[in-house]
């Protein structure tokens, strides 16, 4: 598809209609994070003849198509719509704004220039003032009739009573975060995408009303867990133990509230699993098959998927993984790729026969069809959910291998296979059910229990097939009542600035490292759920969280607050005053009911990103409303202009009260704080989100609010530009700082080892591979690419130097030098 006409002129296409914008004429809030296509479908559109490949995706739903395809694709002949085109193309206007815009790096500098405008508004307004919305009298009168109710006949909230079970007369609900790997440090793209996201939506679902579990726990056996044992000359068990506390703490610090957080070593973990699989086997759910693997004889195992790496079979990717092409998409059997290498030493594995267990996924498929379509069209499945199950099933699905020639897992209980232990991604999900009985010896009334309860999978969209496709088959063989999925909700990924997070390298800012920023930990949740990555990639960037802290926090949401307190203790002793309702009060208070109705509809649909810009167009409406008032003139006027002062008073600290309790998911701390600064009654925790929205006067006339104090601090930029240096790698081992090898090496010379420098050169030639990786998959410019490719050559030129080997390959058999 040529892309040439793409960075001047925008086709947008919609079910109901395409139009064509000139982007240099739009405003900035129209241009937002966008990125290349290349997994999505193509798009059926009704102006086009047949489907086609969008270039771009917005996350509104539209999508962005080349001037090519739609010319080609169009109902009707039209050349001249191609003439038009061509000569729009060729304006200076146009020409001067591709050039500014991609900088000669085609859709990956759209992709890149986009990324960096502002994040779009539900509303689709501007982030500076909320949208002027017409209000009807009726909307007022109905408005100011709720306010009025007061918080009389609320019940008090009431706090969590362990364990909790389903109960007949609530609606129960189940919540589940992806289990992180326990031998990895997570990092801000980790926590927004699982555990961030999952504690928003179930502090959300308990201010509801809703009857609320959530687990999680630190997935902790396979071939990752022993590497890293051998890494730090500990045993499997020390490590899990050691990491565990390891993502105990930073959660703790990130205030995730886990019902429960376990882990996946334990008794009941082998005691669900074999369940499982006998199951699954006494109803022929299970084959035998001798399969050929990769053994690396130099670390002396074979190797699980993850740690093979090659040239993919069916597209000829140079840095295929052992289970799939980051490329092509295509699943790989790991004893198919060319020229494979074991990634933790380097060597060149030998393939060697074992028999496993598979699970029949065929004889199962229709089963599993049938429960997709219902959970797919009654629960909320995000888009990339839907569409990688839907890749998973196109071509028909495969016996899956359920174990591994390892020694740490949940060992198989077969007499044939009692060598053996349950591949990872057999054996992982079942820890949702395990840690949920180690919580509860009534855990099956959650998990047995698919008539009374609903159950939301939170994770990255790299773990969806596992979710949507794998376990959901395990547990339909086994035949045992099992509750699957309703909601599955799979995020994008979160980068860190214009690059990846990298342990490694000391690029990015993982869970353990936040703390010591300085920075509040409610204030990393509202920037990471600010720029969650819901519909597209998203980048996490200093400047930009520093623009937010200091613009939406400080001089937003924490002024209106503290403005509307220091009103109340300033000019009226620290009483709400009496408040009587205009209809400029009225009005105010039908927007600011009508926002809390979009915030209620956008988090029961897990719209966790755009549910927080009505939370803050809510104290923009505030802000606005005391300026034009200008309550601390009118208290100094007559009777009439102070009791004016007052209402506005009264009406503001009432908004503030409203917004601390939309807050609770988001900033728990800063939440509680607000509360304990309006000495806030604590029914009105809970009954503000009740039905569709019940905006109550909390505070009425002479309540008597406790101390007002700042919310938020400045986040400097002296302060910031020394964060992002910190954390930019430059500390840690920069592969640019390696020197370069010598430009000839004699035949036979014996190069001196270097182990450590080995060590930093095997992590920068993976870094560098999956750089490679990433910008083929995005279809970047091949300029862009050859010169990365360049790049890694070269690294595993110097790590073969480093290794003491000769840096170039020997000549192939068969091949022509």
């Amino acid at each position: 598809m040529s892309s040439t006409v793409i960075p001047v002129w925008l086709v947008l296409a919609t079910p109901n209609k395409v139009t064509v914008r000139n982007p240099r004429s739009q405003q900035k809030k129209q241009l937002w994070s966008v990125h290349v296509l290349s997994w999505y479908p193509e798009r059926v559109v009704p102006f086009l003849s047949r489907p086609t490949l969008p270039a771009l995706a917005l996350p509104s739903g539209q999508y962005l198509f080349s001037s090519n395809a739609i010319c080609r694709s169009v109902n009707c002949e039209h050349k001249s719509l191609k003439a038009w085109f061509d000569r729009v193309a060729a304006m200076n206007a146009c020409q001067s704004a591709a050039q500014k815009v991609l900088q000669g790096k085609g859709l990956q500098g759209m992709k890149s220039y986009m990324q960096r405008q502002p994040a779009p508004q539900s509303s689709q307004c501007r982030e500076t003032q909320p949208c002027e919305r017409v209000v009807s009298e009726e909307e007022m009168e109905a408005a100011a009739l709720t306010w009025s109710k007061g918080l009389n006949t609320c019940p008090p909230a009431t706090k969590k009573q362990h364990p909790i079970l389903p109960q007949e007369d609530k609606r129960n609900v189940l919540v589940t975060s992806a289990l992180p790997y326990v031998n990895n440090v997570p990092h801000l793209g980790n926590i927004i995408g699982c555990v961030l996201s999952a504690d928003v939506f179930s502090r959300y679902g308990r201010l509801r009303g809703w009857n609320m579990l959530f687990v999680c726990g630190t997935d902790e056996y396979g071939t990752a867990t022993e590497n890293k044992a051998r890494e730090e000359g500990l045993t499997p068990q020390q490590i899990c133990d050691k990491y565990h506390a390891v993502h105990s703490s930073i959660y703790k610090w990130f205030q995730i509230d886990f019902d429960y957080f376990g882990r996946t070593t334990t008794e009941k973990q082998t005691e669900i699993a074999q369940d499982i699989f006998w199951r699954l086997h006494e109803r022929d759910f299970l084959i035998e098959d001798t399969v050929e693997q990769l053994r690396c004889e130099n670390c002396q195992r074979f190797l699980a998927d993850r740690f093979v790496e090659g040239i993919c079979p069916h597209c000829s990717y140079p840095e295929a993984r052992g289970d799939q092409c980051d490329k092509c998409g295509r699943l790989i059997n790991a004893v198919d790729l060319r020229e494979p290498q074991c990634k933790v030493c380097r060597q060149t594995p030998v393939i060697r026969s074992s028999k496993h267990l598979f699970l029949d996924l065929p004889k199962l498929e229709s089963q599993l069809e049938q429960w997709l379509e219902k959970s797919t069209s009654t629960g909320d499945w995000t888009a990339n959910a839907k569409q990688i199950t839907r890749s998973w099933l196109r071509d028909g699905l495969k016996p899956r291998c359920i174990t591994r020639d390892l020694k740490w897992g949940t060992p198989v209980p077969h007499a044939d296979f009692k060598e053996k232990v349950f591949y990872v991604w057999f054996d992982a999900p079942i820890g949702y059910l395990s840690i949920t009985a180690n919580y509860t010896s009534e855990w099956e009334k959650w998990w047995k229990n698919p008539h009374q309860v609903e159950l939301y999978n939170f994770m990255a969209k790299d773990n969806v097939p596992f979710h949507s496709v794998v376990f959901p088959c395990s547990l339909l063989g086994a035949q045992d009542n099992y509750t699957l999925v309703n909601h599955l909700i799979a995020t994008e990924y979160l980068n860190y600035e214009d690059t990846k997070f990298s342990k490694s390298r000391g690029v990015g800012v993982f869970g353990d490292m936040a703390k010591d920023t300085g920075i509040p930990s409610d204030v990393w949740r509202f920037y990471l759920l600010y720029v969650r990555p819901e519909g597209q990639d998203s980048a996490f960037s200093w400047a930009d969280m520093a623009l937010k802290n200091n613009s939406e926090l400080l001089n937003n949401l924490g002024n209106f607050i503290n403005r509307a307190g220091m009103f109340v203790t300033k000019f009226f002793e620290g009483c709400v005053p009496v408040m009587e309702l205009q209809e400029e009060d009225k009005k105010l208070l039908a927007l600011v009911s009508w926002e809390l109705q979009q915030y209620i509809q956008l988090m029961d649909k897990i719209k966790i990103r755009d549910a927080l810009k009505h939370i803050l167009n809510i104290s923009r409406h505030g802000n606005q409303y005391i300026q034009v008032n200008e309550p601390w003139k009118k208290i100094k006027g007559g009777d009439s202009e102070r009791q004016r002062a007052g209402t506005v008073t009264g009406v503001s600290v009432n908004i503030a009260c409203l917004l601390s309790v939309m807050l609770f998911p988001y900033m728990p701390a800063v939440s509680q704080t607000i509360r304990d600064q309006l000495n806030a009654p604590p029914s009105c925790i809970n009954t503000m989100l009740e039905g569709n929205g019940t905006f109550v006067c909390s505070l009425s006339a002479g309540h008597r609010i406790g101390a007002v104090s700042p919310l938020f601090q400045k986040l400097e930029a002296d302060q910031i530009e020394a964060l992002k240096k910190k954390f930019g790698g430059q500390q840690v081992f920069d592969s640019a700082a390696v020197p370069a090898p010598a430009a000839a090496v004699e035949v036979g010379t014996v190069n001196q080892v270097d182990p450590e420098k080995a060590k930093q050169l095997t992590q920068a030639v993976a870094e560098q591979g999956e750089k490679v990786r990433a910008l083929k998959a995005q279809k970047a410019e091949k300029a862009v690419i050859t010169a990365e490719v360049a790049k890694l050559l070269d690294l595993k030129k110097q790590l073969a130097l480093a290794e003491g080997k000769n840096p170039e390959p020997a000549p192939q058999k068969g091949k022509k030098k």
